[in-house]
């Protein structure tokens, strides 16, 4: 009898042991799956970041961008939405851009037509007049021939005569179109594809108050 108890007691004992077992397998297993779906919904998370952070990135504003938004054009000027009247330094940036759009649309100016030998003619001997008082320089005569050429030789002609007995005059700086129709800075031998690339913050005020002067002449109440 005492054999028989000890055997029921052994059997109860390992069914116990059994079952205490599986539950906590089961709890090991559920622990595990249900970190794993922790695990995949926090990637999912992350990849939709990235790719939302992708999408942003790939949206470059340039520096600058016409909108039209409910028959309203709204302007866009080195990423930031101009909503009113625009600054003095937004509409110098402004101007600076027209600028380099107008060199597209204007084009290399034609070298003038060489003058035919055949037609041309001796001048006749003209009899000497009497000497006249000079005339002083008409600026506006200045001014047109200065117009008649490119915007970017414009500025550097203003620039050029705004550096004479300067400093600056000695530095070699000048303006100039680059093949792609942009603008150009030299500073002796060195070449910057814009104004804000020159590390020289004279010759910068330079250029910029050259390219002022150059909008209040040429571009009045633009």
């Amino acid at each position: 009898m005492t054999i028989l108890y000890v055997f029921i007691a052994v059997i109860v004992g390992w069914f116990i042991g059994f079952l205490d077992s599986n539950l906590r397998t089961a709890k090991k297993i559920e622990a595990a799956e249900s970190g794993a779906e922790l695990m995949m919904q926090e990637a999912e998370r992350k990849i939709a970041r990235a790719a939302q952070n992708s999408s942003t990135q790939q949206d470059d504003p340039g520096l600058l961008r016409l909108k039209k938004n409910e028959g309203r054009f709204m302007l866009e000027l080195d990423g930031t939405l101009i909503t009113g009247e625009i600054s003095s330094d937004q509409r110098k940036r402004l101007i600076e851009l027209i600028t380099v759009f107008r060199l597209w649309l204007e084009g290399p100016i034609a070298a003038p037509p060489a003058p035919d030998p055949v037609r041309e003619v001796a001048p006749r001997p003209v009899p000497p007049s009497p000497p006249k008082p000079l005339a002083p320089v008409k600026k506006p005569e200045a001014e047109k021939v200065i117009a008649s050429t490119s915007i970017v030789q414009q500025i550097d002609t203003i620039l050029q005569t705004n550096m004479t007995d300067t400093p600056l005059a000695k530095r070699g700086i000048r303006l100039q179109e680059s093949i792609q129709g942009g603008v150009e800075v030299y500073v002796g031998l060195q070449k910057f594809l814009a104004v804000e690339d020159v590390p020289d913050e004279a010759i910068k005020a330079a250029i910029r108050a050259a390219i002022a002067e150059w909008e209040k002449k040429f571009t009045p109440g633009l």
